[in-house]
């Protein structure tokens, strides 16, 4: 008797990560940070659970970030680790962070290495929905090279 063909398709795939919808919101450099604010607020209005949200910046620290690291690195990080809060993080340091249903990146400012580096890492730890705010060009750009 012949052994049966390997399944293909989408359950063949079932092991495999699964791709986050992606959506870009259009925003100066100078107002990513403010676009990716309303993006997390929409997203609770909506009723997603604040410990799904991890946001990413790839200039300047969100301000919540920079207040909860002066407290220092162990206290920081075990909010991460909670889990029930939104997380917001630096691009340099975000490869610590774990994944998360969405994650909402704000490319505002920073060299073009952390743009890239930081979509890159953004796609990969993103469950469902990747949701990046900045100029739509720059950001087509590194997403087309490196995501």
């Amino acid at each position: 008797m012949a052994a049966e063909p390997a399944p293909s398709g989408p359950a063949a795939g079932a092991a495999t990560a699964v791709t986050p919808q992606i959506q870009l919101i259009p925003a100066s450099v100078e107002g990513a940070l403010d676009a990716a604010e309303e993006a997390v607020d929409l997203l609770l209005d909506s009723g997603r659970a604040p410990g799904d949200v991890l946001v990413i910046t790839t200039g300047e620290q969100h301000p919540w970030a920079a207040h909860e690291l002066s407290f220092g690195e162990a206290s920081y990080w075990a909010q991460h680790d909670a889990g029930d809060d939104v997380f917001y993080t630096d691009a340099a340091i975000a490869a610590r962070a774990a994944s998360r249903p969405v994650v909402v990146v704000a490319v505002n400012g920073g060299p073009e290495a952390a743009a890239v580096s930081a979509l890159s890492l953004a796609h990969s730890r993103a469950g469902a929905l990747l949701i990046v705010c900045g100029d739509p060009q720059r950001i087509n750009s590194v997403l087309g090279a490196g995501v």
